[in-house]
């Protein structure tokens, strides 16, 4: 969150600063298993199949 933010939303500042950034770790895991995601799977033939279509 910019300093900008903060002076614009003080509650939310507020909350940050006791519970952490929820919304930045909840973005963070989203996009870890993502990875996690395509590594363990492989659309590859999905992808190249829908294209014949």
């Amino acid at each position: 969150m910019s300093s900008a933010d903060s002076t614009e939303a003080p509650i939310y500042a507020g909350l940050v600063e006791e519970q952490g950034d929820v919304l930045a770790e909840v973005r963070r895991v989203a996009e870890e298993v993502l990875r996690d995601a395509d590594r363990a799977i492989d659309f590859g033939a999905v992808r190249s199949s829908a294209a014949y279509r």
